[in-house]
């Protein structure tokens, strides 16, 4: 049987690991969900869906979705929906490796024009389930 720790990962750190999938998580939810089509009556069953759907990936012990309604509503078209966009949701990804966890963050900033994903914080020796 193939041992993926250590034949793919015994190169780099736990910690590094942690944020590896943490941020592989954060690019998939940015490149499948952005251009969603939404409104304000399907938007907490999307964000339930990506919840849902990240938590499957490796190392994923929690996703936390903020869809801003008041974005939302402002952007809704003639057809009554608009496309999910990176400035209407903030996103954190909880991700566990071995103790180490790392909370990956992507959410917009005003001064920058831009949905930015960054790592917000590392906790080490963290060994109980983060609450889902």
């Amino acid at each position: 049987m193939l041992n993926v720790e250590k034949e793919f990962f015994s190169n780099i750190t736990f910690r590094e690991r942690a944020i590896f999938e943490g941020a592989i998580s954060m690019g998939a939810l940015f490149h499948q969900f952005i251009g969603t089509p939404v409104n304000k009556e399907t938007a907490n069953s999307l964000k339930i869906a990506i919840e849902e759907s990240l938590s499957l990936q490796p190392a994923i012990e929690k996703v936390e979705v903020d869809i801003n309604l008041d974005i939302l509503e402002r952007e809704i078209s003639e057809f009554e929906y608009t496309s999910l966009t990176g400035d209407m949701i903030d996103v954190k990804i909880y991700s566990k490796v071995n103790g180490t966890l790392a909370i990956i963050r992507m959410k917009f900033i005003e001064e920058l024009n831009y949905p930015l994903m960054f790592v917000e914080d590392i906790q080490e020796d963290i060994n109980e389930n983060i609450q889902k």
